[in-house]
């Protein structure tokens, strides 16, 4: 029995663990991926943040092990690969489920994000057999791709931000797009336009991946080249591949959540100034939270954080005051207690 559980071990979730040990208060964190950090472990590791408080820039990959160790102090665990299937009430407390296992709880704080999600798969019925040997959804060590030859195929933000970072890293790289309208930051598509104006990067618009094949002309093997297909012309083009980097987004599932009896508007759970949800016991904080003024940054995430945990903390121990002063002078820092 914990007093909290956490859903997800994104930047807003690790801080909430922290800031439940710092409050005294026993604490676990339930997430459907299979490391902490949430989206910027899973989809941007490498990518530079500027707005984080005390940090005039950090890598994503960097923030997330900051958190973690910050979180580590107080020793509570982080629970990954649970997918969370439901939500019981029992004998005044909760019982979360996940597909193996049970974590009974005082009470809930949801920071999810956009919930469960996982990256879009490539809708060609070519790319299926390749996955796991060849075709990578994720860049978690872009190290790995040194010396080979690079496909990305999409149109926004992870696709120009790998396709610029794995420049000089990569012994090729091609960015494959089915049109001539881009999705991502003007600053990274003019980058990238720059690297394919001066012959380091190639760029096919209107294309679209028509096959994979391994260095004998079969589908079986070691990936070596993929066929494209022009939109428009209906022609073909294989390109020299060794890996294909599908960055077509990704598809978030809320899954129970809806149906807990919280306050719902579209994807996003309503939250008062005490990041209640509507059904006591259960606090929300992050992105997947709405309230007026709302600011979907890691910055407002963190504060979002603090309040839901000490309400929480409250609600188990009303006894507890519900701010607990500066960190500067708690005892479980081994300083002097208010």
């Amino acid at each position: 029995m914990r007093d909290l559980t956490i859903i997800g071990a994104g930047p807003t979730g690790l801080f909430a663990l922290f800031y439940a040990g710092m409050r005294g208060a026993s604490a676990q964190i339930v997430d459907a991926l299979d490391q902490p950090g949430g989206q910027l472990a899973a989809l941007y590791p490498e990518k530079l943040i500027f707005d984080v408080a005390g940090f005039p820039e950090v890598l994503a990959k960097d923030l997330v092990k900051s958190l973690e160790r910050q979180a580590a102090r107080f020793g509570h665990p982080i629970h990954c690969g649970q997918t969370v299937t439901g939500l019981d009430a029992e004998d005044g407390h909760f019982v979360l489920r996940t597909a193996t296992d049970e974590f009974p709880s005082k009470s809930i704080v949801v920071a999810a994000g956009i919930g469960a999600f996982s990256p879009r798969r490539l809708p060609q019925a070519c790319a299926e057999p390749w996955y796991g040997r060849g075709i990578e959804d994720r860049v978690l060590d872009p190290s790995k791709f040194a010396g080979q030859h690079v496909v990305i195929i999409g149109g926004g933000d992870s696709a120009f931000d790998w396709a610029h970072q794995l420049q000089g890293r990569a012994a090729s790289i091609a960015l494959v797009h089915r049109s001539d309208r881009f999705r991502a930051h003007s600053a990274t598509v003019e980058a990238v336009q720059a690297d394919v104006a001066a012959g380091r990067t190639a760029l096919f618009t209107f294309h679209e991946l028509s096959g994979i094949f391994a260095s004998d002309g079969s589908t079986d093997g070691v990936m070596h080249e993929i066929e494209l297909r022009d939109v428009k012309a209906k022609t073909t083009t294989r390109v020299r591949c060794d890996v294909v980097l599908p960055m077509l987004g990704f598809v978030s599932d809320l899954g129970t959540l809806t149906s807990w009896g919280l306050n719902f508007e579209k994807d996003e759970i309503v939250v008062n100034s005490q990041m209640e949800t509507g059904r006591a016991g259960i606090y929300a904080a992050g992105d997947i939270t709405t309230y007026p003024g709302k600011l979907k940054l890691i910055a407002t995430g963190f504060a979002d954080a603090a309040v839901a945990v000490n309400q929480a903390v409250h609600h188990v121990y009303p006894e507890k005051k519900i701010n607990p002063g500066h960190s500067s002078n708690l005892a479980v820092f081994g300083q002097k207690d208010d």
